[in-house]
């Protein structure tokens, strides 16, 4: 039995943590760039589907990680990403957004995609723990990230966040010096005897599941993440508290990622996601019907069970045993950007014709089909630990 490599966990796991603080920056400054560039909400939803782009190549970064050291993806994402996103800022034009965004999925994509690939392979028999070290890194920065973004708007003006650039490059540089140490190629090296067309034909049942599920909760998702902040401004909460709230929502997302990958290794994945999926619908139809102070307390535990899925979703495809884990892995990411990609364009659709405060509804009925998805998960006897 593999160990659980705690300092490579770690280190990969602050990786991910550096990398998404950039990744994060879009959504808190979403209402000051509708306004500099009077664009409408469906148009603001795109620069996020275009981001989300790149991730249609997932799969064919997978068979390249395979062949490679997937660590350098690793290290040079965090200073690709940080130029592209601290630009948006000084970006004159709508169609400089779209370039950046497009940069920055690119980037995104060899992040993602080799991340967990390696957390598989350093975290030994406990891949839902090791999971819910990577995940808990992303979430804690997407709630670090609109704090960042914000405070430097408020020190420097949008127009500033350049300034911002000097601190993803000297990441990737301290990435280069302790990630350099980790070797994983060998566990690639060894030899392939399924094909690549063999290995997608077995698993597609089970990916055409985790579609199903992912679809569903997508639009409740992207009207509680990319929409939040213009969500409370309309309702005429200044900017400050709408970002903090955001923050406050992936920080406690943050703590529902780290806790559901450890508990999923106990109760087993399909249980964790079925409490999951029955708990996000009401939590945020309590977020849409309360004002005020009670805002805080829901957001939460709203955002406690939102992000939660995450680690167990990529912990139960990380229990697959395959020689071609990046490429099924990339498959993966593929369905959860391409699918959330539709839904935000979906809601900035529906929010431009008929208000955010119905699409909101609307997204907690469409979070009700995601339950009978997770019975129809096949649940392997060997993921529950005794």
């Amino acid at each position: 039995k593999k160990k659980f490599q705690s300092g490579n966990v770690l280190i990969i796991s602050f990786s991910h943590l550096l990398h998404d603080v950039y990744t994060s920056f879009l959504a808190p400054i979403l209402p000051l760039l509708i306004t500099k560039l009077n664009i409408s909400l469906f148009a603001a939803g795109s620069l996020d589907v275009i981001r989300r782009i790149p991730s249609i190549l997932n799969p064919f970064v997978g068979l390249l990680a395979d062949r490679m050291s997937v660590r350098l993806f690793v290290i040079i994402a965090p200073a690709l990403t940080s130029i592209a996103m601290s630009l948006l800022g000084v970006a004159s034009s709508y169609f400089i957004l779209l370039v950046l965004l497009f940069v920055t999925g690119i980037s995104t994509s060899l992040f993602h995609v080799a991340g967990p690939v390696m957390i598989k392979y350093v975290a030994g028999n406990r891949i839902g723990k090791g999971m819910s070290f990577f995940m808990l890194g992303g979430e804690l920065a997407r709630t670090l990230g609109p704090l960042v973004i914000l405070g430097a708007v408020t020190l420097w003006t949008l127009e500033g966040t350049y300034r911002l650039i000097p601190f993803g490059i000297l990441a990737s540089i301290i990435l280069y010096l302790r990630l350099r140490k980790i070797e994983i190629r060998r566990d690639f090296e060894r030899k392939q005897e399924v094909g690549i067309k063999q290995t997608f034909l077995k698993f597609l049942p089970f990916f055409i599941t985790l579609t199903g599920f992912v679809f569903f909760r997508s639009a409740m998702k992207s009207t509680l993440t990319l929409y939040l902040p213009t969500y409370l401004t309309s309702k005429g909460v200044n900017l400050w508290f709408a970002g903090i709230s955001l923050s406050i929502l992936q920080l406690s997302g943050a703590a529902g990622t780290f806790l559901a990958g450890t508990i999923s290794d106990k109760i087993g994945r399909k249980n964790s996601l079925l409490i999951i999926a029955i708990m996000n619908p009401i939590l945020m139809w309590l977020f849409i019907s309360f004002n005020g102070v009670l805002l805080i307390p829901i957001l939460i535990i709203t955002g406690f069970f939102l992000l939660a899925s995450s680690s167990v979703l990529l912990a139960l495809v990380h229990d697959i045993d395959s020689e071609h884990m990046s490429f099924l892995n990339g498959i993966y990411m593929t369905i959860n950007f391409a699918v959330s990609s539709v839904m935000t364009l979906f809601v900035g659709f529906l929010a431009d014709r008929i208000g955010l405060e119905i699409t909101y509804k609307i997204a907690v009925f469409l979070a009700l089909g995601s339950i009978p998805f997770v019975f129809l998960i096949k649940q392997k006897k060997k993921e529950i630990s005794k």
